[in-house]
């Protein structure tokens, strides 16, 4: 009787799974609308004041999106100000939506992957996930891997879509 031989372990295939890599906390929004006199303009002391009274604990751990709800023209340094809380606290912040929340947190997912262990490898990105990864990760990760594999393609090991193969030098 012959060995049985487990050929996925000795394959040089790499998998990748954006789904055990991406961040699951929780995304919240600060909104400076509640700080605005009658939703229009921010008043620099009273929004000092009520950032002081805020309790930044709810943030803790957790991506927060800044942004203002409101049609009022907010100065910069406004948003800027809540970023001094949320620094020491928050997972992490993005001054804007929570789209723009989503590419940060890709960016900074995708930039720990060592790119030099897919040199010359194929890598097979994983398709389906229960947790939604944003199309943008699945478009950066090919745009940082791409000029390190032999091939990229996309999907389960047992049926993949090749989408790049490395011209033969």
């Amino acid at each position: 009787m012959s060995e049985i031989v487990n050929r996925v372990t000795q394959s040089p295939i790499v998998s990748i799974d954006l789904e055990e890599i991406y961040p699951r906390e929780e995304r919240v929004i600060f909104d400076l609308k509640p700080f605005l006199y009658q939703e229009f303009v921010l008043r620099e002391k009273e929004f000092r004041l009520a950032l002081r009274d805020i309790d930044w604990k709810e943030y803790s751990g957790k991506w927060v999106s800044i942004i203002c709800s409101a049609d009022a023209i907010v100065p910069n340094w406004a948003y800027m100000l809540v970023a001094t809380y949320l620094t020491p606290i928050s997972k992490g912040y993005v001054i804007g939506d929570l789209t723009e929340l989503e590419v940060l947190i890709s960016e900074l997912v995708l930039g720990e992957i060592d790119l030099e262990s897919l040199t010359d490898r194929p890598v097979v990105i994983k398709g389906c996930s229960n947790f939604p990864i944003p199309l943008f990760a699945y478009g950066r990760l090919v745009s940082l891997i791409q000029s390190h594999a032999k091939s990229i393609m996309y999907g389960e090991p047992c049926s993949t879509v090749p989408l790049f193969k490395k011209p033969k030098a």
